[in-house]
């Protein structure tokens, strides 16, 4: 079956937000005496929703407040950064959206974070216009790695999962996009290249090298 749609990830795949969200965390675990190292969280957190890694460092960090007290500290202070910047984008990520776009692909966002968080991305890079849907953490009671947010995407791009490709960078968004029967292309970074990628349909060092894969697909007679 022909690829019709493509779904990106968001954080770590089209925006270099983890290094942002490392040093966000940091700053929120040290007001509760927590010093959180650059590899607890690439072992633990890159790649998670903020619900998740709240959820596991009150466990692990022995943090005498709720998750959801953590999980609201982690929001604003992302908000806080997003009011002065947006995430940079990936190497080629802007690129590579357009070069789908003009193939005539549809394409959506599939992200554990939050809607305004995507929403800056889509602003700051004025993408609005190429992406059909986006779907965030807003929309789901499930969050990666679960395949609730995928099968939203298919349902409003009214396709089946077999005739779109997910883009992802960890391991938890090739797990959320596999149990959704979503094929799956993985293009791991610095936070994420120990992860077991081994579901994966191909594994790529960067966007622009899986432009040839994509297109083989796209247009197969």
């Amino acid at each position: 079956m022909q690829i019709k749609a493509i779904l990106f990830d968001h954080d770590g795949t089209l925006v270099d937000s983890d290094p942002a969200h490392f040093r966000i965390w940091r700053q929120v675990l040290a007001k509760h005496g927590v010093d959180l190292s650059e590899q607890q969280y690439i072992d633990h957190y890159a790649g998670l929703p903020t619900r998740a890694n709240a959820q596991d460092m009150i466990a692990r960090f022995a943090i005498r407040c709720t998750v959801e007290v953590l999980t609201r500290e982690k929001t604003i202070a992302t908000d806080d950064y997003l009011t002065r910047s947006a995430f940079p984008p990936m190497p080629d990520a802007l690129e590579t959206v357009r070069h789908f776009h003009a193939l005539g692909l549809r394409l959506a966002i599939v992200t554990g974070s939050g809607r305004e968080v995507v929403a800056a991305t889509t602003r700051t890079y004025r993408l609005q216009p190429l992406f059909d849907t986006l779907v965030s953490s807003d929309n789901v009671e499930r969050n990666k790695p679960h395949p609730d947010g995928y099968l939203l995407a298919t349902q409003r791009l009214r396709l089946s999962p077999q005739e779109c490709l997910a883009i992802e960078d960890t391991e938890h968004g090739l797990k959320a996009a596999a149990a959704a029967g979503i094929p799956c292309l993985a293009v791991p970074n610095a936070m994420s290249r120990n992860h077991d990628f081994s579901r994966a349909e191909g594994i790529f060092a960067g966007l622009a090298e899986l432009h040839g894969w994509v297109e083989e697909r796209c247009f197969r007679r």
